[in-house]
């Protein structure tokens, strides 16, 4: 059973504050417009990289590590390879608290960027090794716009507050509002281009449904141990889904309602909480096979969301319930970068999954078939080169905000500009807008 909500709109809260005076749109830092850099200027850029020595958003798990118990520090880079390896991209690495003591868990000051910029583009000839293969073509070109976001909120219990889903759907709607202007993140795609034309900011609000559809079995096999101690308030997990069970949820309320797969459309699929999500059926106790799962107390622990297409060719992205303050010691929060959870709209959870809901999107925009697209040479999309750095903030404490869009206030992480890193040569690359 599907619900389709009416028109998103702002549930204040108490972390809200009004809008800034003299600030219609827009976000604490922006840099003016680098239009029309040549390729010679990408690459000098590349050489730059011996200059710059981006941090890595996470270390190699720990040689102390024991056996069945989670990593030390994320690999990155092993999590990216088995996704992709999967038809999976996008994928945001957990990361370490950072009032953590001692070396676990523990991120680097924020970066200029992270990966190995800058992005390079990976459709002259298109390579593809899975199938659908969109050959080098992006979402939001003038031949794909505008791109319809549908956000599915998948709760049979009811368990998901009204709260949560408004302020998502909300910021949704801000972003689709705010189309056409240069103020917000999504303006930093603009420089980007797909065989089939310049991406130009062009966002439409879909339906904002509500699937009540029960869960199926659990695909992946929930472990013991992670039944408790997973959420900043103590409790755990009660099912796992792999992405193949996420896929025929897209699958199923995109037919129910008469939504089409193709490059103008991204089902955004919200997971209740107490859901674990995993690459692959079966154990979630070891990383055989390229196993990776939300933050867990096993080695799979790994990551916060992700983006793909599925074999019926519709662009997707799965959204777990947001963890922050694990006590596992990993977080999808801005606590890896603040002593807290920033919540400017009043509701952690709401406001913690924003920065991945626009992560994902952007980045199924900029490479939607998860083989051709922009990545950088180690794999990097438009946003992991970007996560959890969100540059100046503004607002008071616990309520920090760095964009304002349509009037919302929100905290997001940046969005990568290669025109940046070519005119600061290799030295910056983090946009919050163009």
């Amino acid at each position: 059973m599907r619900q389709r909500e009416g028109s998103a709109r702002r549930r204040p809260g108490p972390g809200n504050p009004g809008r800034p005076q003299n600030d219609e749109e827009g976000t604490i830092r922006t840099a003016p417009k680098r239009r029309g850099l040549g390729v010679a200027l990408i690459l000098a850029a590349v050489a730059a990289l011996a200059i710059a020595t981006p941090m890595a958003a996470s270390a190699t798990p720990s040689s102390g590590a024991s056996p069945g118990a989670p990593p030390c520090n994320i690999s990155g880079q092993q999590v990216r390879s088995a996704g992709h390896g999967h038809h999976l991209s996008g994928i945001i690495i957990a990361g370490g608290i950072s009032t953590n003591t001692g070396a676990c868990h523990k991120p680097p000051p924020e970066p200029a960027f992270n990966g190995t910029p800058p992005l390079l583009f990976n459709g002259n000839p298109p390579t593809c090794f899975f199938s659908p293969c969109e050959n080098g073509n992006v979402m939001m070109t003038p031949a794909t716009s505008p791109l319809v976001v549908v956000p599915v909120f998948w709760d049979p219990t009811g368990s998901m507050s009204s709260a949560y889903k408004n302020i998502i759907a909300s910021y949704l709607g801000d972003v689709a509002k705010a189309s056409g202007h240069t103020q917000n993140v999504f303006s930093v795609l603009n420089e980007y281009q797909g065989n089939n034309g310049q991406i130009h900011y062009n966002i439409q609000l879909g339906p904002v449904i509500t699937a009540t559809n029960a869960m199926p079995a659990s695909g992946c096999t929930l472990a013991s141990n992670d039944t408790s101690g997973i959420y900043a308030d103590g409790s755990g997990y009660s099912s796992c889904l792999d992405d193949a069970q996420l896929q025929a949820e897209v699958d199923s309320v995109s037919a129910a309602d008469n939504l089409p797969h193709n490059l103008s459309h991204i089902f955004v699929l919200y997971l209740p909480k107490h859901v674990e999500s995993c690459f692959l059926p079966g154990q979630t106790t070891a990383i055989d096979g390229g196993q990776f799962c939300t933050i867990n107390h096993q080695p799979t622990a790994a990551y916060c969301a992700y983006h793909s297409e599925d074999p019926a060719s519709a662009v997707y992205a799965n959204m777990p319930y947001p963890i922050y303050a694990s006590p596992v010691g990993f977080t999808c929060g801005t606590d890896a970068r603040f002593p807290t959870i920033e919540s400017p709209n009043g509701n952690p959870d709401a406001d913690t999954e924003i920065s991945p809901t626009s992560h994902e999107v952007s980045e199924a925009i900029t490479d939607p078939d998860t083989e051709t697209g922009w990545y950088d040479s180690t794999g990097n999309e438009i946003g992991d080169d970007c996560a959890y750095i969100f540059g100046r903030t503004r607002g008071a404490p616990g309520g920090f905000f760095n964009q304002v869009i349509n009037g919302g206030h929100f905290i997001i992480q940046e969005e990568f500009s290669n025109n940046l890193f070519a005119s600061s040569g290799g030295t910056a690359g983090c946009l919050q807008s163009e």
